[in-house]
């Protein structure tokens, strides 16, 4: 009698904690990078540092777009960024959540016009058609916003 109890908690349990963890909805969060600004760009990947770490201590996935365009492009670019070595450690310490670097396609087109010549950007980047749709089309999916 007793195990029929004890197993029958046991299941009770499992049983909720299952469908608990299916009733939680996922953690995203879209941050904007649009000014050529270290200070924002740093403050940028401390949010999304902190939101990593959150997550990470109650063992939970959480998924990050950092979106730059306009002059917030420079934190992606391979030849101007300022915070390249973060960019790396941010996605190392990332596993198994997910983070991405998104670029706007617009704005580096801009600059390849201004400049005369082909923008890169880092490895770790992928780039968008454009950096404000993604941060509309992200929101539309139910993505949270920050704006550092």
């Amino acid at each position: 009698m007793f195990r029929r109890l004890a197993t029958a908690a046991l299941l009770s349990f499992a049983f909720a904690a299952s469908s608990f963890a299916a009733d939680t909805k996922p953690h995203r969060v879209a941050i904007q990078v649009n000014q050529n600004d270290p200070q924002v760009m740093n403050l940028a990947l401390n949010n999304a540092t902190n939101v990593l770490e959150y997550y990470r201590a109650r063992n939970e996935d959480v998924e990050i777009d950092i979106v730059t365009y306009g002059p917030g492009l420079h934190m992606l670019r391979a030849d101007t960024s300022p915070v390249q070595d973060r960019l790396k450690r941010l996605k190392e310490m990332a596993f198994p959540s997910k983070v991405q670097f998104s670029a706007c396609n617009n704005t580096r087109q801009a600059m390849e016009k201004t400049e005369g010549k082909a923008i890169s950007v880092v490895s770790d980047a992928t780039i968008v058609p454009s950096g404000v749709v993604r941060i509309m089309e992200l929101q539309e999916q139910g993505w949270s916003y920050v704006r550092p």
